[in-house]
C-alpha cells in the first residue's frame, strides 16, 4: 500500500503552499483518493508528476567558426 498524504504535506513536498496542490486536484492533473471527505494524494503520484515535469538541461552546442 502507497503511503497517502494531506495536502499540506504535498505541498510541503513540492515547496508550495496548500493552493498548488489543491489546483492540481481540482484540475485532475494529479491522482488522488477520497477517504470520506477527506484527499490524500499517494506519495507514488506526487513522485510521478515531478518526474514528468522535470526538465533535462541541454547540452551545450559547439560554436562554428570559432578555432
Amino acid at each position: 500500500m502507497d503511503h497517502l498524504l494531506t495536502v499540506e504535506q504535498a505541498a510541503e513536498r513540492l515547496g508550495t503552499t496548500v493552493r498548488f496542490p489543491r489546483r492540481l486536484i481540482e484540475e485532475r492533473r494529479i491522482t488522488f483518493v477520497k477517504v470520506g471527505r477527506h484527499v490524500r494524494i499517494p506519495e507514488s503520484a506526487l513522485d510521478a508528476y515531478v518526474s514528468a515535469h522535470t526538465v533535462q538541461p541541454r547540452r551545450p552546442r559547439l560554436l562554428r567558426g570559432v578555432a
